[in-house]
């Protein structure tokens, strides 16, 4: 289905009924990677993935893409669906959107689940990194998104899921150069949201890869311990909806 939002569109699936569960993809990805995840769920409750802005087949509407901005998207398809509250699963940046949902939105979340994410804001470091890649994208936005993709895993699992690797790449490699960067500015000026997160009081968990290259496991598990949140630990990188898919399969459908 598709709705019309601001100067674009925005494309999102929902199936099945009861309990609404929001799948929120992360950066250079989409819907798509729920696919699975959507059928097999969607038999008990209803389910919705949404394109954020600048992936998949949902437009871009500004030069950067804040994580408020990602949030009121996801809220138009909520209304649009007449869904007064629901639980929210995010890989990645989709979780940085559920924090932004939490401040502005928080009457619309019953539950919160965190995949491969953090409520913390970007390290000084990882802020430099993200205007460097701006930079990057706008030189080889191939040989960037290829890179950014294959460093999420070890080299084993590049290996273990190259055909999956190659389809979420070719994915990727369809977004434009503008939706890239306004995603990667987003994510930059986004504030800690720490603080929120631990004041919520509804379910809340952390799943955390124990071999992710790009998120701190060690600040993670502390971050988890300091909010409140259960921890779910999976043993490989920061793709856990391909590296541990039927774990995953589990802990959405028997928690999230």
């Amino acid at each position: 289905m598709k709705i019309p939002y601001k100067n674009t569109q925005i494309k999102f699936i929902t199936k099945g009924k009861n309990e609404p569960l929001v799948l929120l993809h992360g950066f250079l990805e989409s819907k798509e990677i729920w696919r699975d995840y959507l059928e097999l769920l969607s038999k008990e409750r209803q389910v919705i993935t949404i394109d954020l802005l600048g992936h998949g087949e949902t437009g871009n509407i500004a030069p950067i893409h804040s994580m408020e901005d990602m949030a009121d998207s996801v809220i138009e398809v909520l209304n649009y669906l007449e869904i007064e509250k629901a639980n929210f699963a995010g890989h990645s940046m989709g979780g940085y959107v559920i924090m932004a949902l939490l401040k502005k939105y928080p009457e619309k979340i019953t539950k919160i689940s965190l995949i491969n994410s953090t409520p913390a804001e970007d390290t000084p470091e990882k802020k430099e990194n993200r205007e460097r890649v701006a930079g990057l994208v706008s030189k080889n936005k191939s040989a960037f998104v290829s890179m950014a993709i294959s460093n999420l895993l070890t080299s084993e699992n590049n290996k273990k899921f190259k055909s999956e690797i190659e389809i979420l790449k070719n994915e990727a490699q369809k977004m434009s150069l503008e939706g890239i960067i306004a995603a990667t500015l987003g994510m930059k000026n986004r504030m800690d949201s720490t603080e929120i997160f631990k004041e919520f009081k509804g379910e809340k968990f952390i799943v955390v890869g124990m071999q992710d290259p790009v998120l701190d496991v060690a600040d993670t598990l502390q971050i988890a311990k300091k909010t409140n949140a259960e921890i779910i630990e999976f043993p490989d990188g920061h793709l856990s909806f391909i590296e541990n898919r039927d774990q995953l399969l589990h802990f959405l459908k028997s928690k999230a």
